[in-house]
């Protein structure tokens, strides 16, 4: 079976500067999300915002290894970091008192990974 390459120049310098954040600080979790995406974009992750009500705690920071789509309503308070969001997603996140962040905005507010959950 022939392996497919990612064509999204974006895409392949996110995964690659996940992997080297991930050996540089051994954490795991980078390593984690670049293997999520590094998966054909058909198994990417699409997590609505009613899920993210339901299991999310007042604060968490979240990480989504794919798109946050805006099906449902969101009262907390969320930092959300996602490859892609919905229009509508991104602005109830904000409308909550949240934060949505790309997945290398993440990175860089906190390159150790701690305390962050992923979903999807």
């Amino acid at each position: 079976m022939k392996k497919m390459k990612k064509t999204d120049p974006n895409l392949v310098f996110l995964i690659d500067s996940l992997k080297r954040e991930s050996r540089e600080k051994g954490v795991g979790i980078w390593r984690d999300i670049a293997r999520r995406l590094e998966k054909s974009s058909k198994n990417w992750a699409e997590v609505n915002l009613s899920k993210l009500e339901r299991y999310g705690q007042e604060g968490d920071v979240i990480v989504v290894a794919g798109k946050v789509l805006g099906a449902g309503d969101l009262n907390k308070k969320l930092t959300v970091a996602a490859y892609k969001f919905s229009g509508s997603a991104r602005k109830k996140i904000q409308d909550a008192g949240g934060k949505s962040l790309t997945i290398a905005q993440l990175v860089q507010e906190d390159p150790d990974g701690s305390g962050v959950t992923i979903m999807g």
